[in-house]
């Protein structure tokens, strides 16, 4: 297949190529560069899609999603009602949105029963159209915990190690740990609050390095945070620097998080410009202040949207990623948490996030250009997962 377009955004920098073309074979680039002479490499019969007044450019990356929520204003009681088939399929569903949207890889954070590598090996197989899903499988949780609906409760060192092993053996690719509490658990414990000792976190990390998976940690509260910090976890989620009356952001450990290298994801809502109208225009101020000292910090960020909670559905990237705009990120920074950062951030930087050859042919074709408009990112006009060139209607 060629792609070609008024612009390319090449290799691990997505260095603009302008007249540029990108070649795929089978699910990898075979080759990127001006459109003359990535023609002539092309191959008689060989499909060929023309974008004139497009952007090729790697495939999105949200880091942060729950295929098994259904993005409603309640989503826990949905999911409870649903039997595992009847979830399974809307999980597709979820997954195909995603897809439509740009989005070529997915890192699934918490679902139940295993549910989300089953659809990971769908769609790889290429029996359902969606990205690729690299699965958390069951989080870990305490008792009561922030969603123990979906089968994680753990108490103690040796039920952490436990359930860690079963998430490896299940073929999970990164370990969740719920180390605050959350809003979405009606009864649980508050969001500020910590619900892991550092001793129980320790363990948990130990287990999972050990088995070579990285360790997401949701953690809300300052004092999550800085315990998930000092056992060395390899991305912080949300990372809201919550009190029991506020916002305080601890610049010891902001520095540990630079020098240790540890991503955050700040699971951006598509809605983010509602932040006033729900929480009130002063803490809605010190939220978004918290993830401007982050990012001025020197914090590694990635991109992800907590898709599935209440407002925040499968196709809102596009519309997150302006806030991190609206910061004083430059566009190359915000593509680069949302492609290459992202990427290594969930251990396939080898294998996605740009457009290289030998890279996985994961890229998607917007209208116009966007590191002049960021909005360009909402004009999809192709896309290609996995070599698949997608059209929504079919598993191909």
């Amino acid at each position: 297949m060629l792609i070609t377009a008024a612009r390319v955004l090449a290799g691990a920098d997505r260095h603009v190529i302008a007249d540029g073309a990108v070649l795929v074979r089978d699910d990898r680039i075979a080759c990127v560069g001006p459109r003359e002479e990535v023609q002539r490499q092309a191959r008689p019969g060989e499909p060929r899609l023309s974008h004139p007044s497009g952007t090729v450019l790697p495939g999105l990356i949200d880091s942060h999603v729950h295929l098994c929520f259904d993005a409603g204003p309640d989503p826990v009681p949905t999911l409870q009602a649903q039997d595992d088939d009847a979830l399974f399929t809307d999980m597709k569903a979820h997954a195909e949105q995603l897809l439509g949207a740009g989005i070529t890889t997915a890192r699934d954070l918490g679902d139940r029963n295993g549910l989300a590598l089953r659809l990971a090996g769908a769609v790889a197989a290429g029996r359902a159209p969606g990205p690729r899903i690299v699965s958390a499988a069951t989080p870990v949780t305490p008792l009561g915990g922030h969603c123990w609906f979906l089968g994680g409760e753990v108490s103690g060192a040796e039920e952490v190690r436990a359930l860690v092993r079963r998430n490896v053996t299940a073929g999970a690719q990164v370990i969740k740990v719920m180390e605050t509490g959350g809003g979405l658990t009606k009864g649980g414990a508050d969001s500020w609050e910590s619900q892991f000792s550092v001793e129980d976190l320790a363990v948990l990390v130990d287990e999972a390095h050990g088995a070579g998976l990285p360790v997401a940690a949701h953690a809300h509260g300052v004092v999550g945070i800085a315990a998930a910090v000092e056992v060395g976890v390899d991305t912080i989620e949300h990372c809201t620097w919550m009190t029991a009356d506020g916002i305080e952001v601890r610049p010891d450990v902001l520095a540990e998080i630079v020098e240790k290298g540890i991503f955050v994801c700040p699971t951006i809502s598509p809605h983010w410009p509602m932040l006033p109208k729900f929480f009130g225009a002063e803490r809605a101020e010190a939220m978004v202040d918290a993830v401007r000292q982050v990012a001025q910090a020197g914090v590694r960020l990635i991109a992800g949207t907590d898709a599935g909670v209440q407002r925040a559905g499968f196709g809102g990237l596009a519309s997150s990623l302006t806030f991190y705009e609206h910061l004083g990120l430059s566009a190359e920074r915000v593509l680069a948490l949302a492609t290459t950062e992202a990427a290594q951030a969930l251990g396939v930087g080898t294998e996605t996030g740009q457009l290289t050859p030998g890279y996985s042919a994961d890229l998607l074709v917007v209208e116009g250009d966007p590191l002049a408009d960021l909005d360009a990112l909402k004009s999809v006009m192709t896309v290609v997962a996995a070599g698949r060139h997608y059209r929504p209607g079919s598993n191909a």
